[in-house]
């Protein structure tokens, strides 16, 4: 990786990339420390009112959410948008049609997801002042009729520029946008997270070593993971063209293991805060109640959340699977090219075999997504330390950074290559 970044930097369109990408990140970053106005940030941070929906969408955005800032809501509403505008492509026939028409299809596509980002960060805002609201202290005492539609319409504009500035990313600077936002704000969470893991276990230096072997063991597990393919033999039959023969090459069809990124977690945790959320909305008070003692049992901490986690993780991953691979589809396409996998006829048992091995990578994918996603929740309830949602970031963390590489090496080799005339 590192050699990759110094052959990088000696490129200098790549290093005009890179520098760029560094200044958009560097904007986010001042953008998560500004204020919103009417937002006491002394009285914040002495509150205590972070729960635990809060505190996931604080790792997400770089802790623009415990200093009241106007990129408090980072990309979050972008996620969500692009992830049900999918679901809602599969459901709705018009919209599967437009992500079909090519070009023109996929930008009316990001168009809708733009707006329905929009829309979302409007109903975040308002969920954040509503939470605030409930904390007398921390709102200015000018009227809410005021207060209200400026804190708001800050958090959506601070949303929205952030989009923006994640969409800059893709046209002029290295890797993906949203991701290297993400990545970023996470990084910046670190420091953070690891003096609050040490004053919590106030182990001797020697446990220090050990806890960072195992953090490099599992990084190593996920890279290894991540890379990992299941190749499908192709061979190609020989043809005869005027005088000329083709075909007859073998190849082969990678299927990923980890295909589906880390989308089916932050979907499904996304999902599963919901009830946090509410919880925390409705106060202390209604933990006491039959309603509230169901919500917590929604715990990020807890065994029952664990377990649906670990479910939800598993149901997500297939359907992504299914969105990504269509076995019918690519059975037809080796049919109508020549092509075949050795010992299976062409036609239904291709597609079958297809269904098969894709259900199988897909199982395992989803169980190495899910063991990573709890193993910090069984951690911490054994350690009594709130830690559950390291694995998301650990997951962020390297699935962006493995996707730089290649995008380095990609344009490295795009830059070196000869052509026929050389």
């Amino acid at each position: 990786m590192l050699e990759t970044l110094k052959n990088a930097w000696a490129v200098k369109e790549i290093r005009k990339k890179i520098l760029f990408t560094i200044f958009i990140l560097l904007i986010f970053r001042i953008g998560s420390w500004i204020p919103v106005p009417f937002i006491d940030i002394a009285s914040l941070s002495n509150s205590g009112t972070t729960n635990e929906f809060f505190s996931y969408l604080s790792i997400l955005t770089g802790g623009g959410l415990e200093h009241g800032a106007i990129f408090a809501l980072s990309v979050t509403p972008y996620i969500n948008a692009s992830i049900i505008i999918q679901l809602l492509a599969v459901a709705i026939p018009a919209l599967e049609r437009l992500s079909k028409e090519g070009e023109e299809g996929q930008k009316k596509m990001a168009q809708i997801t733009r707006y329905t980002a929009v829309g979302l960060g409007v109903l975040q805002g308002v969920a954040y002042y509503i939470y605030l609201n409930s904390y007398g202290n921390i709102m200015s005492s000018v009227t809410k009729f005021v207060t209200a539609p400026v804190v708001v319409l800050c958090l959506t504009a601070g949303a929205t520029l952030v989009m923006w500035l994640g969409e800059q990313i893709d046209v002029k600077g290295i890797g993906n946008g949203v991701s290297m936002i993400l990545f970023a704000g996470i990084i910046s969470r670190a420091p953070t997270a690891a003096r609050v893991l040490y004053n919590n276990l106030k182990i001797h230096p020697v446990g220090v070593v050990a806890i960072l072997v195992v953090f490099l063991v599992i990084v190593a597990f996920i890279v290894w993971i991540t890379n990992a393919e299941r190749r499908i033999p192709i061979q190609y039959a020989k043809r005869v063209v005027g005088n000329k023969m083709y075909g007859g090459q073998n190849t082969h069809i990678p299927i990923k293991v980890n295909m589906s990124g880390v989308m089916p977690i932050i979907f499904a945790s996304s999902i599963l805060m919901l009830p946090t959320m509410i919880l925390g909305f409705m106060g202390v008070k209604a933990t006491t109640t039959s309603f509230g003692k169901a919500l917590a049992m929604f715990s990020t901490q807890g065994v029952f959340y664990a377990v649906i986690y670990l479910l939800m993780i598993v149901g997500f991953s297939y359907f992504y699977a299914t969105i990504q691979f269509n076995p019918v589809e690519m059975a037809n396409n080796l049919r109508k090219n020549g092509g075949s996998i050795p010992g299976i006829r062409p036609g239904k048992p291709t597609s079958e075999f297809i269904r098969k091995i894709l259900s199988r990578i897909t199982l395992m994918g989803a169980f190495f997504l899910g063991i990573i996603a709890i193993l910090p929740i069984l951690v911490g309830k054994i350690g009594n330390m709130n830690i559950s949602l390291g694995g998301t970031s650990l997951l962020i963390l390297v699935g962006v950074a493995l996707d730089m590489v290649q995008n380095l090496e990609s344009q490295m080799m795009m830059r070196h290559y000869k052509g026929f005339l050389d």
